[in-house]
């Protein structure tokens, strides 16, 4: 079976698990309360902090929005303008410096 994941996937969950790890120390919160506010198991927010690939998007999404992070979420896959719509933008000038 051909690998579904980009070589630099590994990379960017584990990246976002230490991450979401360090969100919950900084406030000082043990795994077992945080899985149980979460609603999922301590082994799932394991392997979520440890960057598994198999951890569901569902389960990040709560953990965001417990963490008052839910906004980040909103980066994925944002709607990019298309090169129609950067072509007709109006153009700003910028003023040249007067030499001093």
């Amino acid at each position: 079976m051909e690998n579904m994941f980009s070589k630099d996937t590994p990379n960017t969950l584990a990246r976002l698990g230490e991450r979401l790890r360090a969100e919950r120390l900084a406030r000082n919160e043990p795994q077992a309360r945080f899985a149980a506010r979460l609603g999922i198991s301590v082994p799932t927010l394991r392997r979520m902090e440890q960057g598994d690939p198999t951890a569901q998007i569902g389960h990040w999404l709560a953990a965001l929005a417990l963490l008052d992070r839910l906004a980040d979420a909103e980066a994925f896959l944002a709607p990019r303008p298309s090169l129609f719509e950067i072509a007709a933008a109006p153009k700003t000038r910028q003023r040249a410096r007067s030499k001093p």
